[in-house]
């Protein structure tokens, strides 16, 4: 005899005939969910959330960037607001750029007037802001529109390098005094590789010919580092913000390089060599290669870091000027 079910059984029926389904893919789910769930909440107590408490500090330019990252270790995050391959002299900072220097814990700057943009760049920041080359002995630009101002390049020095590094160490400890200790132990490693670099640079450069020991750039960004080589310089502008040379300008530069018998000139990865190149053609030299000053490469480039870059500099301007090797 056929057994009749009422309405409301049969109801009942159709939902736990759509649910099973359901109940099943969900017990499934949880039971796939619970290895991810252990493994995710270890990242979050080791890594996210720390990562959320991290001080954040933000600096001008990529090579600030990259020593205050030696420095920090993982204690902070270090971001730089410009990218590889960025002009810094005349940057526009964003809407955006404004937007994290107004959330930042620190902002590390190079100063010498080389952030004209900077006070725009924190005009909304109540963060500390520190200027990493004080106590640098500057240099004077000589010629130019710049001439007589300070100029900011001092980190083309590694003996320089060891005052920004100083000046880091000092704002991180300021920022999170638990782990001065850490810093403090990283700066010394850091100045130590300076302390080696300068050897190096000094050593390799010395080698190049009395007769051939003029560098010549498009930016006069070098006076240090030709300081501590014994270099002497040349150069079309005195800073990237300068206006393009007059033809004069370029015309002395190329009869000054030939009659010195200069064997090769050098331009700056953030600006063309354009002008550069009207020189080789007048003055018989060489074009010696890029030189990297304002910015590191990316990370797969010849120049991810600050050390990378003193030591990329130095050996391609001994191999131009001792014709060591073919540019």
């Amino acid at each position: 005899m056929p057994v009749f079910h009422s309405s409301r059984s049969r109801e009942d029926a159709a939902v736990d005939r759509i649910r099973a389904p359901r109940k099943k893919l969900a017990r499934i789910m949880s039971l796939l969910a619970i290895p991810l769930l252990g493994t995710s909440c270890a990242y979050a107590g080791n890594g996210a959330s720390d990562a959320k408490e991290k001080p954040t500090v933000l600096t001008t330019f990529t090579v600030l960037a990259d020593m205050a990252q030696s420095v920090a270790g993982d204690h902070v995050t270090v971001e730089s607001i410009t990218k590889p391959g960025a002009e810094i002299h005349e940057y526009e900072p964003t809407p955006e750029d404004i937007k994290k220097a107004a959330t930042a814990d620190l902002i590390l700057e190079n100063g010498m007037n080389l952030e004209a943009w900077f006070e725009k760049f924190t005009q909304d920041s109540k963060a500390p802001k520190v200027t990493v080359s004080d106590g640098v002995q500057p240099i004077d630009i000589a010629e130019g529109e710049g001439r007589g101002a300070p100029n900011p390049h001092a980190w083309m020095s590694p003996v320089a390098g060891q005052t920004y590094v100083d000046n880091i160490e000092k704002a991180l400890a300021e920022l999170a005094p638990e782990h001065k200790d850490d810093f403090r132990k990283n700066a010394e490693d850091y100045k130590k590789r300076l302390q080696g670099i300068h050897g190096q640079l000094t050593d390799r450069l010395h080698q190049v010919p009395e007769e051939q020991r003029t560098l010549v750039t498009c930016e006069g960004a070098f006076s240090y580092l030709a300081q501590d080589a014994g270099l002497k310089e040349k150069y079309l502008w005195g800073v990237n913000s300068d206006a393009e040379p007059s033809a004069q300008r370029v015309s002395a530069i190329s009869d000054d390089v030939k009659a010195s018998r200069t064997p090769a000139v050098f331009c700056e990865s953030t600006v063309s060599d354009k002008t550069m190149q009207q020189v080789v053609r007048s003055s018989g030299a060489d074009y010696g290669g890029t030189l990297y000053v304002d910015s590191l490469s990316e990370s797969g480039g010849p120049v991810p870091t600050y050390v990378d870059l003193l030591k990329y500099d130095t050996e391609t301007i001994a191999k131009a000027l001792t014709g060591d090797a073919a540019q």
